[in-house]
This record gives C-alpha cells, sequence and structure tokens, in this order.
C-alpha cells in the first residue's frame, strides 16, 4: 500500500492568512518526483493558483477531509533549494514581508506565474455570441482590455445565466529561446546510396553528404553548419526531404556579453597589507569558518585584485563565489575584470538584463555550469551550490537595500548566506557604514586595513571652494574661477575631468547664500523640508513646522532661498564657457537605453569625450588612467536632506569621488565647490581622513540617539485621503505608546519628505530603540491588525531604513 503524502505549501497570495503554509495531498503519480522548492498548482477557493513547496510530510497536521490535492507540477525539478527555502523564512522574518514575496523575489521574472482567465461555453448560445465573442472556439482567454463595456456586461450576463464558465489557468511564462538546427542521419545505406547515384554537378549536396557521414547523428545548429558546409537554405531543404537531415529545434542561451571581447589577465603582484589582508581571507576560507571581513582601503588602494585572489583561491578548490556590486553603473567594468579573470565561468545578474537573458544566467547558475556570480542587489539569492566565498564591494552603498516589499538588505543576506555555509565574507569600502565600522571596533567583524594606493599613486589633493565668496563677487554660476582654470589647463594637455552634480534624493530645502546656514530642526537637528504649497518648513521626523524665513537668522542676509539645479542646466553652461570641449553627460534621462551605460564609459575611456558630466552614478568603481581632475559642484545638496545619515551620505560621496582622480601615473586633483567649507564631513574628506569623521560622526549620532546606537524602524502608511492617512496614524501611534516599553522613543506621526505621490499621501512614525525583544512579535502585530484595516488603508514597516524620503 502507497503511503500518503502530504505537501506544506505557500500560495501566490500575499495576505494575512496565507502567510502560513497549507496542507494539501500528494498525488500517487507525483509520489517520488515532488520535491520541496518545486512550484505547483493547487486549488485555493474556486481558482487555481502558483504555489511553492516547502515541506513533504507523512502525517497530516490538520483534519485530513478538508484537504484537496494538488492539481499539477509545474517544475520537474526544485527552483529553489534547501539553503533558499530557509532564507525566505529568515527573510520574511526580518523584513515584516510575507514569504511568498521573498520567494517571488528570489527568482527571475521569468519563472513568476501568470493568471490567465479563461472563458468555456458550457451550454447553448447564440450564433452572433459564438461567432463574435468566441469567434467560432469553444474556448478563450479573456482580457479585460480586449473588450467593450457593452462586450463584458454581456459576458457578465452568459455568465450568470450558466451558459459559459470561467477559470483561471496558471501558466509560467519561462520561455528557453530556441534556434533552428539539423540532426544529421545515422542510416549509412541511405546516404551511401545516395552519395553514388549523386551527379557530379552537384557539388553542394556531395560536399553536405561527406560532412554528414563524418558526423552520424550530430546535431548542428543551421549558422554554424552553413559555416563548416558552405550551403544555401534550398539545398538543406532538399537534404530534410531526402531524409538526410531532420529539422530540430535546440535551446540557445541568451548571452548579455556575447558580443563582448574581454581579453584575458593575470594576477597581480600584491604589496604587503594586500597579501596580509589575502592571507587573513585564505585562512578562514581553508579552515571553514564563518568570518565576516572589513577590507577598508583607501580608493585606488586594490581591492578589486584582494578580491579576485582570494575568488580564485575558493575557485581552485572547486567552490563557488557570489560577488555583489552596489550599482549596474559598476557591474559591466567588475564584471570586465571577473571576465577577464575567470573567463565563461562568470554568470551576470542585474536589473539591466532583459528577463529572457536574466532567466538563462539563472539557469546556467542553478545547473552549475558558472562558478562565479557578478550582480547587483538581487544576486544575492542566486542559486549557487557549495558556496566557499561571498564579496560585497562598496558595502556601505544605499542601494543594496531593497525600498519596496520585501525591503532586505543585500548586505545582510550575504551575512546569513556566510554563516549557513561557514565560509568567510568580505565587505569592501573606502568609506566603511558607521554600523560596519562600529562592529569591526566592537570584533564582531574582522577589520582589514589597505592604506596605500596600489602601483604607488599617491590620494589627489583635494581643494575646498567657499561659493559664497564666489558669488558675492559675480553672478550666479556652477564653476567656480579655479575649477573653470583648472578645466581649460585638462583641456590643453589632452587630458580628461570628471565633474559630479550631487542631486541624491528629491527633497527641496533652503540655505542662505552668504553663509551657507540652513535651517534646521530644534528638536531633531535635521534639515528640514521645504513645502511651498504651505509656505513652511518642516521636519519629517518629529512635526515641527514654522513659516519659511525671509532673511537668515545666523547672519541676517536676505539670500536665503531654494537649493538646486540639474544636469542638463549645467551642460549647457558648459558648453557656454568651453565650447570645445566634448562632454559626456550621464543621468537617469541618458541611460535608460540598455547598454548605453556601458557603451558611454567605454565611450569615455577611449577618448571619445574630453568631460565626463554626470550624478552620483559616477562617484565611485570607475577607474579612467587619464583622468587627473575631479569636480564636485554642489557638496552641499546631501547635507540638506532630512535624514540623519545626511553627514555620512556627504563625506562618502565626496571620498568616493575623489578617488577617480590621479589613480596610474598621472598626477591628480580635486576641486569642491561648497557653501559650508568648515562641515565636517567636507574638511575630513578633504583631508581623506575616514577615521577622524568616524569619531565625530559617530559623537553626533550618540547625542541624538540614532544608529548604531539605537535600532531605527520606520512605520509608513498611505491613503488617497490625506485626512484619513493622518487619522489612522495617529490611531497606530496610540496603539504603540500603550504597549512599548519606556525606552522607546516614538517620533511623529508626520508627513514624508515626499508627502504625496501617486496620488496617495504619506506619513510615517520613526521608533528608536536599543533592544528588539518583544518589539518584533508587536510589530507583526501591528501589520496584520493593518491587513484588517478597512477605507484604502496601505502600511509597510521598514527596519533599519537607509533613507526616510
Amino acid at each position: 500500500m502507497t503511503t500518503q503524502l502530504y505537501a506544506q505549501i505557500i500560495v501566490d497570495v500575499p495576505t494575512m492568512q496565507t502567510d502560513q503554509p497549507y496542507t494539501y495531498l500528494v498525488p500517487a503519480a507525483m509520489h517520488g518526483t515532488l520535491q520541496p522548492g518545486m512550484r505547483v498548482e493547487v486549488p485555493f477557493g474556486a481558482r487555481q493558483v502558483m504555489g511553492f513547496v516547502v515541506g513533504l510530510a507523512e502525517t497530516p497536521p490538520e483534519a485530513v477531509d478538508k484537504m484537496r490535492p494538488i492539481s499539477q507540477l509545474m517544475d520537474l525539478s526544485p527552483v529553489l533549494n534547501e539553503e533558499l527555502l530557509a532564507l525566505s523564512q529568515a527573510v520574511a522574518q526580518e523584513t515584516f514581508a510575507f514569504r511568498i514575496s521573498v520567494l517571488q523575489t528570489m527568482l527571475p521574472n521569468a519563472l513568476k506565474a501568470t493568471y490567465e482567465r479563461v472563458l468555456t461555453i458550457v451550454d447553448e448560445v447564440s450564433e452572433e455570441v459564438q461567432a463574435r465573442l468566441f469567434r467560432g472556439l469553444d474556448q478563450i482567454t479573456f482580457r479585460v482590455s480586449d473588450w467593450s463595456e457593452e462586450d463584458i456586461a454581456k459576458f457578465a450576463q452568459l455568465r450568470r445565466t450558466h451558459q459559459i464558465e470561467q477559470t483561471i489557468v496558471v501558466s509560467d511564462r519561462a520561455k528557453p529561446k530556441t534556434q533552428l538546427a539539423y540532426q544529421l542521419s545515422t542510416d549509412i545505406e541511405l546516404l551511401e546510396s545516395a552519395y553514388q547515384v549523386l551527379p557530379k554537378t552537384a557539388k553542394k549536396k556531395a560536399a553536405l553528404l561527406g560532412f554528414i557521414l563524418g558526423h552520424l547523428g550530430e546535431t548542428w545548429r543551421k549558422k554554424v553548419l552553413q559555416q563548416q558546409v558552405s550551403v544555401s537554405d534550398a539545398t538543406l531543404n532538399q537534404a530534410v526531404q531526402a531524409n538526410w537531415l531532420a529539422k530540430v529545434q535546440v535551446e540557445q542561451l541568451r548571452d548579455p556579453f556575447a558580443t563582448t571581447t574581454i581579453a584575458p589577465s593575470k594576477p597581480l603582484t600584491l604589496n604587503t597589507e594586500q597579501q596580509h589582508a589575502f592571507d587573513q581571507i585564505k585562512l578562514s576560507a581553508d579552515s571553514g569558518q564563518y568570518q565576516p571581513f572589513l577590507l577598508a582601503g583607501i580608493t585606488g588602494s586594490g581591492k578589486t585584485e584582494v578580491y579576485l585572489q582570494a575568488a580564485q583561491h575558493v575557485f581552485d578548490q572547486g567552490k563557488t563565489v557570489l560577488f555583489l556590486v552596489p550599482e549596474i553603473a559598476l557591474t559591466p567594468q567588475m564584471v570586465r575584470r571577473v571576465k577577464a579573470r575567470f573567463g565563461a565561468q562568470t554568470a551576470v545578474l542585474h536589473s539591466g538584463l532583459s528577463d529572457g537573458e536574466r532567466y538563462d544566467e539563472w539557469r546556467r547558475i542553478e545547473r552549475g555550469d558558472v562558478k562565479i556570480v557578478v550582480g547587483a542587489r538581487s544576486a544575492v539569492f542566486a542559486p549557487l551550490t557549495n558556496l566557499g566565498l561571498i564579496i560585497v564591494d562598496e558595502e556601505h552603498e544605499a542601494t543594496y537595500k531593497q525600498t519596496d516589499n520585501p525591503r532586505y538588505h543585500a548586505r545582510d543576506v550575504a551575512l546569513w548566506r556566510g554563516r549557513y555555509h561557514q565560509i568567510p565574507v568580505i565587505l569592501g569600502s573606502a568609506t566603511p557604514s558607521l554600523e560596519s565600522r562600529a562592529r569591526a571596533q566592537r570584533g564582531v567583524y574582522q577589520r582589514l586595513v589597505l592604506t596605500q594606493r596600489a602601483g604607488g599613486a599617491s590620494l589627489p589633493p583635494v581643494t575646498v571652494i567657499d561659493m559664497k565668496t564666489m558669488l558675492s563677487d559675480g553672478p550666479e554660476t556652477n564653476f567656480s574661477a579655479p575649477l573653470l582654470e583648472k578645466l581649460k589647463a585638462r583641456l590643453a594637455r589632452g587630458e580628461q575631468a570628471v565633474l559630479m552634480l550631487n542631486k541624491r534624493g528629491f527633497s527641496s530645502f533652503v540655505m542662505c547664500r552668504d553663509c551657507g546656514f540652513v535651517p534646521r530642526d530644534p528638536n531633531c537637528n535635521l534639515a528640514m523640508t521645504l513645502h511651498m504649497d504651505s509656505h513652511t518648513l518642516k521636519c519629517h521626523y518629529c512635526g515641527h513646522e514654522e513659516p519659511i524665513p525671509t532673511r537668515c537668522v545666523n547672519c541676517g542676509s536676505s539670500r536665503i532661498r531654494y537649493y538646486g539645479t540639474g544636469t542638463e542646466k549645467v551642460a549647457a553652461e558648459l558648453a557656454e564657457l568651453l565650447p570645445d570641449a566634448r562632454v559626456l553627460r550621464m543621468d537617469q534621462d541618458t541611460t535608460r537605453k540598455k547598454g548605453s551605460m556601458d557603451k558611454m564609459l567605454q565611450a569615455f575611456g577611449d577618448h571619445q569625450a574630453d568631460i565626463l558630466l554626470g550624478t552620483q552614478m559616477i562617484a565611485k568603481g570607475l577607474d579612467f588612467p587619464d583622468v587627473t581632475l575631479v569636480g564636485v559642484l554642489n557638496a552641499d545638496t546631501a547635507l540638506g536632506l532630512p535624514d540623519f545619515h545626511a553627514s555620512e551620505r556627504t563625506f562618502q560621496l565626496l571620498t568616493q569621488v575623489s578617488g577617480r582622480a590621479g589613480r596610474a601615473q598621472k598626477a591628480g586633483e580635486v576641486i569642491v565647490q561648497t557653501f559650508n567649507p568648515t562641515h565636517y564631513a567636507i574638511t575630513y574628506a578633504q583631508q581623506h581622513d575616514y577615521e577622524g569623521f568616524y569619531r565625530q560622526e559617530m559623537a553626533v549620532r550618540h547625542a541624538g540617539n540614532y544608529a548604531p546606537y539605537f535600532y531605527t524602524v520606520q512605520i509608513q502608511a498611505s491613503h488617497t485621503e490625506e485626512n484619513e492617512a493622518a487619522k489612522q496614524m495617529f490611531q497606530i501611534a496610540r496603539w504603540l505608546r500603550h504597549r512599548v516599553q519606556a525606552d522607546v522613543i516614538i517620533l511623529g506621526p508626520s508627513p514624508k519628505p515626499i508627502a504625496k505621490l501617486r496620488n496617495r499621501y504619506y506619513f510615517q512614525i520613526i521608533l528608536k530603540f536599543k533592544q528588539r525583544t518583544g518589539l518584533d512579535a508587536l510589530l507583526t502585530e501591528l501589520q496584520n491588525r493593518a491587513q484588517k484595516a478597512k477605507h484604502g488603508l496601505q502600511l509597510s514597516i521598514d527596519r533599519d531604513p537607509v533613507s526616510f524620503m
């Protein structure tokens, strides 16, 4: 007698009730085939939905008479392994997300199910309905957008009278790309007799037959076959008719780097500091112990070479490597360096790929065809097995945090996977996040330091230009006289320059043009946000509000006004000031087209432009030997954001962009334009002094009860009605105050800096606390209560947010 099996399944319905697995009966035909990690189609209520199998058991956890059988399998093998299933549970709990949302995030878009409504005639209908609505068929796929309101009403009437029925069909979007190929015959007798009767003039056919006889039974892609034997399509078709060949479709993996030629590279000689770092990482890898390393190396110190040699060591042991970079902008350059070292063993995963390319790269990884994966944030879920090393480059970057559900941080997921596999995890940065640096100080991470630039290059001198004095002497401009002079000098010498316009965030703020003063909230000591609709400045942490000043309270000047400019405006001014300069503008508008960013960077590297003008996407990771000048046009923008990370982000950005200059034999120089030349974030960046900045910023964080001394949680609610959103949030704040410990600080509720988006109004509450014990359960309860809320309220909970915009 066959033992009955029961499957635990997470269904594709993201609500509170479905966050725990449902139990389904496993049909006897699926015994021995069904495994955890597979996708299945199951009945759920009156419809069919996709689900993930997360467990199998022989004992049912609940009453058997209520269970229904699985409808069908969607996979022949698991799409998620045991590790990723366990990880999905951990991420769901950490991010207050539904587990189905996490499971979907782990897979490429092509593996996400789609649901189609199918209408079937089940009773007699009129000839007009049969011909016009059903197009002479008994069954059609129904899409609302295809029909008029009158037609939809008719379908609804037919369904009410039970003349038609509607079913939901689950379909898989994953479609391997195929191309035409030919399978060569194995019938020697047929081929030889055909060869003997060929006329002497049929030279092409003779050549084709000779090739087939030498490769019996093999399958050749059409293009490759025609390269081997120069025959026309007509000759191939005649060969098919004669049974010499058979047409078949073979899979063609989409390669995002198919048209890119990358020359192989060899390992470089490590200096003493690099060798020490490599030895420590190697020791951890060889001993099979989990160890996070904070590789703190100044810009240009050769962190990437340490990564590559550590990866080579692990690769030589037959293990796999996961290599994360923070942005798509950095992926092409890093992929080139990794591919140059590891060749075809490298796969790439990031959102810039088409769904088909991403699906094929994912399958190469899942099948074990590659050992090295390079990618941005979501690549942290790559289905690698036998992991030996994880590298998180530029670990401080905010882009590692997913800003919508599930709000995971790739760095935290990487550390979880490192602990699971008991392997080293390298967190690399020239400007580590304060949280990581503090963990290294406490011994949670092992700190490795690189203080010298590779190849003997030196850090570039940084000159800070006080724009207050510049603008007092003349008209408003984005270019100070010293920066303009140095740009002209570089153009004359045939060298290159990088100009960065700091546009991080969407917030508007006011600043005094004479003294650089930015109005701050007296409670939180954070820059306040400008609201032109109400003519007020607001703090979006505690709700403090005051009128927009007409005079600076610091110096009495009337030149206090909105601050901001765009790359297009700067490019136009640059064209007037330096008409002979070839300028490449890199921002979101110019890099929307697929592959455009990589082409721009290659063009700049090939000296097709003299000046690269861009936003913060050009600040890090780029390595051009002829860039000898870096100009920061507006160092103050990030300082004006209503976020306690503002000083840290400014220091990191200035340090990173300064590191683009003088990376090879030619000396570099950096010009920083600012209205706040004495701000500690700017003065420490000028001195390339990370440790000095770290000590001062930690003191500021300690005084303000901010991370890493306190945990932070942002509760965000939105509604189409502003009053309803505010009312609900005040009720949530009252509910929390009656339940949290006395040492939990509650700020708000207050409108978010971007208070209205896509016709919804956003409010937030900030919680600050030292102990997580008990609060997670309370926040989970709040999330569950919000599920039952009426009137269209949407609520989200974000642990340790990287931005409060």
